[in-house]
C-alpha cells in the first residue's frame, strides 16, 4: 500500500539564529504534527513546507543576528515564494519596517507600519493571559478555537500596521493592541501559542495543516 501525503508529517524549519525559547516551540510544534527541524541552515529552511520565526529578546539584536547568520534572506526567500510563514512574539515584531525599541530599529520590511512600545496605563511588560478578539484576517488562524480564546503574552512592544487588514486579532490591555496579524501565506502571533494550552496547540495544528496542503502541492 502507498503513503499519501497526509500520512507523512510535514517538515516545518524553526529558524535558529539564537534568539527564543526554540525547544518549546519546536515541541508544541511537533505535538501539533510536524516533523519538526530547528535549524540554521538556510538549504534546510528552503527544503521546508513551513517556516517559524520565533524570537525574545530585544528586537535591534535580534535583527542583528538573523543577518549575522544569514538567514534573512532565505526567511525573506522564502515568503516571497509562498510558503507557509509563522512569526512567533518577536517573530511577528521582526515583520514590520521598523521597531522604537531603545532607538529606530529597521525590520524585515515585509508588512507596513512599526513597533511601538504598549500606549497603556498598565503595568509593562504585558505578561499573563488575556483573550483574543479575531478579526476577518484571522480566519484561518481561528478556525476550531474555542470562544473566547485566552493566550499568554508576554511583551512591552507591539506592532502598529500600516494596513488594518493585515490584522487578524487583537486584545485589550488598557487599549487596543494587535495580538495577531496575517497576509497571504504569512501569519504571525504576539503571544506565545507554545505556552497558551489547547488554544495554541490548536493555532499551531492550524499552522501544520497549511504546511501539509503546500507539501501535497509541491
Amino acid at each position: 500500500m502507498g503513503t499519501s501525503s497526509h500520512d507523512v508529517p510535514p517538515r516545518v524549519a524553526v529558524v535558529d539564529y539564537g534568539m527564543g525559547n526554540l525547544a518549546s516551540v519546536a515541541k508544541a510544534l511537533a505535538r501539533s504534527g510536524a516533523d519538526v527541524r530547528v535549524t540554521q541552515s538556510a538549504a534546510e529552511v528552503r527544503g521546508a513546507a513551513g517556516v517559524v520565526l520565533p524570537g525574545v529578546g530585544a528586537f535591534r539584536d535580534a535583527a542583528a543576528r538573523l543577518e549575522q547568520t544569514g538567514l534573512t534572506a532565505v526567511v525573506l526567500e522564502r515568503i516571497a515564494a509562498g510558503t507557509p510563514f509563522l512569526g512567533v512574539c518577536l517573530g511577528l515584531q521582526l515583520l514590520f519596517e521598523s521597531s522604537g525599541e531603545g532607538g529606530r530599529w529597521p525590520g524585515l520590511g515585509v508588512l507596513p507600519g512599526t513597533v511601538e512600545l504598549l500606549a497603556t496605563e498598565l503595568k509593562v511588560p504585558h505578561i499573563g493571559w488575556n483573550d483574543l478578539a479575531w478579526g476577518p484576517a484571522g480566519a484561518g488562524m481561528a478556525r476550531g478555537l474555542p470562544a473566547p480564546s485566552i493566550v499568554y503574552f508576554v511583551h512591552s512592544y507591539a506592532a502598529v500596521p500600516a494596513d488594518p487588514s493585515v490584522v487578524a486579532a487583537t486584545t485589550d490591555y488598557g487599549g487596543r493592541v494587535v495580538a495577531a496579524v496575517a497576509h497571504d501565506n504569512v501569519w504571525a502571533v504576539q503571544f506565545h501559542p507554545e505556552k497558551s494550552s489547547g488554544v495554541g496547540l490548536a493555532l499551531l495544528a492550524n499552522f501544520v495543516a497549511t504546511t501539509r496542503q503546500e507539501a501535497g502541492t509541491s
